[in-house]
């Protein structure tokens, strides 16, 4: 697993993805499947990132430098334990909402416009759609949400 600082090309917002690999940060961001998850922005880019290169300890400042701006800031350990409890509990209630909800793929688009025309009966579903075609659906008033967390399709899960 890689950890990248991204950044929202419109609002300029900073935050941290995880992928399996550089690849994969890349096969995602040309089908259209990051956004920001402050603002939805799908422009997407890395953000430039510290490395982190401890001091030796009697180089060690007391007060630290001020991050250059829009560089992440970085988190104390108290702030990195109520992070990881928000985004459990975000993942929690994604897999909530997924249950009883069947994946339909790239379908997606074409599934829920059938359901809100009434030419196919409700249910629960998700899956792929590019950034474009969901802004299309919204805009038909087609009801569909982004996830905050990427599903892996069951024919590519172990």
């Amino acid at each position: 697993m890689i950890v990248f600082d991204l950044k929202c090309e419109g609002q300029g917002h900073v935050f941290e993805a995880w992928f399996g690999s550089s690849a994969d940060f890349e096969d995602q961001k040309a089908r259209g499947l990051l956004s920001c998850p402050m603002c939805g922005d799908v422009r997407v880019v890395k953000a430039l990132m510290a490395p982190a290169v401890a001091a030796k300890g009697n180089r060690r400042s007391v007060a630290a430098a001020a991050p250059a701006e829009g560089a992440p800031v970085p988190m104390g350990n108290a702030d990195e334990g109520r992070m990881r409890a928000l985004m459990q509990a975000m993942a929690n209630a994604q897999a909530k909402a997924l249950e009883g909800s069947t994946w339909v793929g790239r379908t997606f688009a074409e599934q829920a416009r059938a359901m809100h025309y009434g030419e196919k009966d409700r249910a629960s579903i998700h899956g792929e759609v590019a950034p474009d075609e969901a802004r299309a659906l919204i805009s038909e008033g087609v009801e569909v949400a982004p996830l905050p967390f990427p599903i892996i399709p069951p024919e590519a899960q172990n």
